[in-house]
């Protein structure tokens, strides 16, 4: 699979428009070469750079294998229009929390998942509960990776 951000390049700056020094929408997303057999697409955004531990930016499940994007700015709720479902970040908040690093510049890595099933977990759902309910389910995964330094 490929995942393409049509704002940034792999290992580019993400535009300030997407994080917390803009006004912090999330991106636009493409992907394609998703498997046949896909049942459904999990979306992962966390930045391993965080202090203390991984944070995480953003978790949509459930996207409809046969949806191959995701618009600028999607908006904070339980189930998309496109029948994605979205959990809960690192912030406590539903959708996406933008990049916002405390000092230097952070890795984030944008994980886009194939899978075999969909997972059928409540909204709100976190990173952990959608890794423990992939398990074993993944059938091909691609990764785009931002970057960001605030501008103080």
């Amino acid at each position: 699979m490929k995942l393409e951000s049509n704002v940034f390049d792999n290992n580019g700056l993400i535009p300030a428009k997407y994080t917390c020094d803009g006004v912090d929408i999330s991106p636009p997303l493409i992907w394609d070469e998703v498997p046949t057999e896909t049942q459904s697409i999990v979306l992962i955004v966390d930045d391993p750079d965080a202090p203390r531990q991984t944070f995480v930016h953003w978790v949509v499940y459930d996207i409809p294998a046969t949806v191959h994007q995701l618009p600028e700015q999607i908006p904070s709720v339980k189930t998309l229009p496109n029948g994605g479902v979205q959990g809960t970040n690192d912030f406590g908040k539903l959708g996406y929390g933008g990049p916002c690093p405390p000092s230097g510049t952070h890795r984030y890595f944008f994980k886009l998942y194939a899978l075999d099933r969909k997972l059928a977990l409540a909204a709100g759902a976190n990173k952990n509960q959608i890794l423990a309910a992939m398990e074993s389910h993944v059938l091909a995964k691609a990764d785009l990776i931002g970057l960001y330094k605030r501008q103080n």
